[in-house]
């Protein structure tokens, strides 16, 4: 198991105790509610578009301990989604017009059921688009985990692949001693497997954020550098680059928080806040499953407890393609997050 030194103690106390809405609406950053930025804007309310991409988070088990994680994921997290909650998901496809399932974690390849899970979700979307986020080191952590490569390229599974740096320094800081180079030896073999080639259907995207509280630079220039130094280095290839704001929840949150930068970096985002990246949220046609099934307008809105608001299902077994597009989208000042400069989101940049 690869875990940073400083970070075994993993309970994050204000995760725990329901508070980190609380912080976030803190007054005495002087930061206006995200609410009132948007009416002012003429971007309020936030309504939906419909709904495009179904992401799934199966579980918050974790090989990893990052810094920056929004899930609070760890080996010690037991939440896990079970097979009935994902086949309640299969049936909110196959009655959907929805044609991309967005899998995610903890490391999704830790829960047990995620390769039935793939299989079935091809079937009833053979021209679909499915994505699985890995954290590359889990492939490479044990024989068990192995045969993911291939299971990925049987079924046309398109990979994003968190990466924050191309430097061993970086990574490893804020990943862990030793992850750089075991990601660096999974995407070799994905590499050999097919994935991220070029010319190759089979998409290797990595994702790129940023190291502190600051925002991340041009997605285009940063490609341009990870591709170069990649392919010098370590022959390695891959497909695009997702650049991602660290979102002020969770673990990334409670950093901030003791170190006391959080007004410090709650200012930074509100000050640069866009309106053009409004209109690209991911709120706005995606659906996020929690791993017990219950629904949000976003993996942080997940993370924060935040339920969809009526007439919204509740949980995916409830799933109503029309009740979703009538609901209004719940907000936080977290939201100032993807809406700062390029914007953010799960898929990278908005602009």
């Amino acid at each position: 198991m690869t875990i940073h030194p400083s970070l075994h103690k993993r309970k994050n106390p204000l995760a725990e105790s329901g508070e980190q809405i609380r912080v976030l609406e803190k007054t005495d950053c002087s930061i206006p509610p995200f609410g009132s930025k948007l009416a002012e804007t003429g971007n309020g309310p936030l309504r939906p578009d419909g709904t495009a991409i179904l992401q799934v988070n199966i579980g918050y088990r974790c090989n990893l301990l990052c810094r920056h994680c929004h899930v609070d994921g760890g080996p010690d997290r037991s939440e896990t989604m079970s097979r009935e909650t994902m086949q309640h998901c299969l049936d909110a496809l196959s009655k959907s017009r929805i044609q991309t399932l967005d899998i995610t974690g903890g490391a999704p390849e830790m829960n047990p059921d995620l390769p039935w899970f793939i299989r079935e979700a091809r079937k009833i979307m053979p021209e679909g688009e499915i994505l699985v986020r890995t954290n590359l080191v889990i492939l490479v952590s044990g024989e068990e985990y192995r045969h993911f490569p291939e299971l990925f390229r049987e079924n046309r599974v398109s990979l994003i692949a968190s990466l924050p740096c191309y430097t061993r320094e970086n990574v490893d800081a804020q990943r862990g001693k030793g992850v750089f180079d075991r990601s660096i030896e999974a995407l070799r073999m994905l590499n050999a497997t097919g994935y991220g080639k070029d010319g190759s259907p089979l998409q290797l995207n990595l994702v790129f954020n940023p190291g502190g509280p600051s925002l991340p630079g041009a997605q285009q220039a940063l490609e341009a550098d990870y591709k170069s130094r990649l392919r010098q280095e370590f022959g390695i290839e891959f497909s695009h680059l997702y650049t991602i704001t660290n979102m002020p929840v969770s673990r990334f949150l409670e950093s901030l928080l003791e170190e006391g930068g959080f007004c410090r970096y709650m200012n930074l985002l509100e000050s640069h806040f866009n309106p053009e990246a409004v209109k690209n949220l991911m709120c706005r046609n995606t659906v996020s499953v929690g791993w017990d099934g219950a629904l949000y307008d976003c993996d942080f809105n997940q993370m924060l407890k935040l339920p969809m608001r009526e007439p919204a299902p509740r949980t995916i077994s409830d799933f109503d393609e029309a009740l979703l597009h009538d609901r209004t989208i719940a907000i936080g000042q977290h939201c100032y997050g993807c809406t700062a400069g390029a914007g953010s989101s799960c898929q990278g940049c908005l602009l």
